[in-house]
């Protein structure tokens, strides 16, 4: 049995993952007659005293997370009077609290806004303004950039999360807030699976981050699409879906203001009874220590991480037999570590695909076997997605042809919080430009070969190179810049740009101009200077391709 055969037959009428027509958004598209319907009947049919979080000598099982979502969700309506449809803020760490409050807030029929935690105070003021926040769930160095924030929605709800200070009028520990409310049930709210449900920001090539909004059913059908994609793979493999002797454990090595965290490590988490392992920061070292403590048989992070992991497992110091998959997020893997994952550990396999903060992190799959046979490729399209690949009028190219990708389907976001503009310029018709170049074969896997858009992703970090690039040229002396991906063994990508000066300032002194206008992981690593303009294109653009050439040869050697 091949792939298409195994999904004909996990989808048909009557099966576990039966397909049905359904519309998203006023798009013709496939749905799971089984997906929940909510985030919230998610959330409520997960309860059990299994063990669902860990952090640090913290546990909490299903039903006690379930239990804590509930008095915030209570505080939300009864104290603080959120209707559906209002926009609740979480920026912090990868902290239980983050988890309980998004729980919390879509379990009540409000958005959850997953805040980028790396944003230095002027993001976070823009954030907050744009999506109209009216609570903020917030750690100490949050609060912190919060309280260096010119303006803030008026009327703005602080809850300090694990702070000692709290910042902001009304402000309040959230602990404290949840003393009226402690064994509250969840409030009652009429929901649907079209309702909004989430807002999760991404950088784009130029301007401020844009607000990815996307409802319950987009949310809950990626996570279906995973669970088909498993049993279609041990179909075709000819083996039963394998029913672990003991309770699966996956670390939480991605940020959860990333869809590869919240959705494909935790949302997956809740109809698969795994426990989520948390850290407070990425440390391959203790990563380690909790694989062993904790038997974690799943991990999914971008390169730089799982690179660490595979080196430490070279060096046996540390037992890692637990591991049984090893799955990527955020940006490419090189060929080279796909089969150093297969060298380095004894029963990991390795996985990956391609997906986007618009698709909700679904979009092209591969694992195992078929990833080793085909490292350079993201897989092969989700059941509930199509993908093509057009020239720049339009035409959809055969098979082999490079051009932009488009995808269109299910699981594909309403558009952008208030950005009419934005939207008209993704869409073409039902389908997403993604500004990838790809090409797909005669099997349909897909291949991503470039980008249209001006982007540098960093360890799964989307960087517009535009805004990078108008930081810069605040600068009193930088008569000209140009903004461009440096290839990173460990990141993937790192941020490098050519600055055209009329006075003469080093590459250190611009970094630290930089500091209180960038988020530091958009922060040039490699910074050439140069006293003479910049070359230019026949068409007077700056020749970017070439000063990149440059960099390369200059810094990635």
């Amino acid at each position: 049995m091949d792939r298409t055969q195994a999904i004909t037959q996990l989808t048909a009428k009557g099966a576990p993952f039966e397909l049905v027509d359904t519309q998203v958004y006023g798009r013709r598209c496939e749905g799971f007659l089984h997906a929940p319907a909510t985030l919230r009947e998610l959330f409520h049919a997960a309860r059990s005293d299994v063990p669902f979080i860990v952090y640090e000598d913290e546990r909490l099982t299903f039903e006690q997370a379930w239990r804590q979502a509930s008095a915030i969700g209570t505080l939300l309506v009864n104290e603080f009077g959120l209707c559906k449809g209002d926009r609740v803020a979480i920026s912090m760490r990868n902290y239980p609290e983050w988890i309980t409050a998004f729980m919390a807030a879509t379990s009540v029929g409000c958005i959850a806004v997953a805040m980028n935690s790396l944003w230095g105070p002027d993001e976070m003021q823009y954030g907050l303004n744009d999506c109209g926040a009216r609570v903020l769930f917030a750690d100490a160095e949050r609060l912190e950039r919060l309280r260096q924030c010119n303006s803030v929605p008026e009327g703005l709800r602080v809850l300090a999360v694990r702070a000692d200070e709290v910042v902001g009028p009304g402000a309040m520990r959230l602990d404290e807030a949840l003393e009226n409310f402690v064994g509250a049930d969840m409030p009652q709210v009429d929901l649907s699976a079209h309702d909004d449900a989430t807002i999760f920001y991404t950088s784009g090539s130029t301007g401020h981050p844009k607000g990815v909004l996307s409802c319950h059913l987009n949310l809950t059908t990626a996570l279906l699409s995973w669970e088909l994609d498993g049993h279609a793979a041990a179909l075709v493999a000819g083996v039963e879906m394998p029913v672990p002797e003991q309770q699966e454990a996956t670390l939480l090595g991605v940020p959860l203001f990333h869809a590869t965290g919240s959705h494909a490590v935790l949302l997956t988490a809740y109809r698969s009874q795994r426990r989520v392992v948390c850290m407070y920061k990425w440390d391959v070292e203790r990563a380690a220590e909790l694989i062993e403590r904790e038997s974690i048989s799943a991990f999914t992070a971008p390169p730089a991480m799982t690179g660490d992991l595979v080196v430490l497992a070279r060096e046996t110091r540390r037992d890692l037999s637990s591991l049984r998959r090893v799955g990527g997020g955020g940006a490419a893997r090189a060929p080279e570590q796909v089969r150093g994952i297969d060298a380095a550990f004894d029963e990991a396999l390795p996985g990956t695909g391609w997906g986007m903060t618009e698709t909700n992190a679904i979009g092209a799959g591969i694992s195992g076997q078929d990833y080793l046979d085909h490292p350079e490729s993201s897989g092969r399209c989700s059941a509930v997605l199509s993908l093509r690949v057009v020239d720049e009028s339009g035409r959809e190219l055969a098979a082999g042809e490079r051009g932009e990708l488009q995808v269109r389907g299910t699981t594909i976001f309403r558009g952008y919080w208030n950005r009419p503009d934005a939207d008209a310029e993704a869409f073409a018709e039902d389908w997403l430009k993604t500004g990838d170049v790809a090409y797909l074969d005669e099997e349909g896997y897909l291949y991503i070969v470039d980008r249209i858009k001006d982007l540098v992703i960093r360890g799964g970090e989307n960087i517009g190179c535009g805004a990078v690039e108008a930081a810069l040229l605040e600068y009193p002396s930088v008569l000209e810049a140009s903004v461009y991906a440096v290839p990173d063994q460990r990141l993937g990508e790192e941020v490098g740009a050519t600055v055209y000066v009329n006075e003469p300032v080093d590459a250190a002194t611009l970094q630290g101009f930089l500091r209180n206008r960038l988020a530091r992981f958009e922060i040039p690593r490699y910074l050439d200077v140069t006293d003479q303009p910049l070359p230019r294109t026949g068409s007077g653009k700056i020749y970017k391709r070439l000063l990149r050439e440059r960099a390369v040869a200059k810094h990635a050697g």
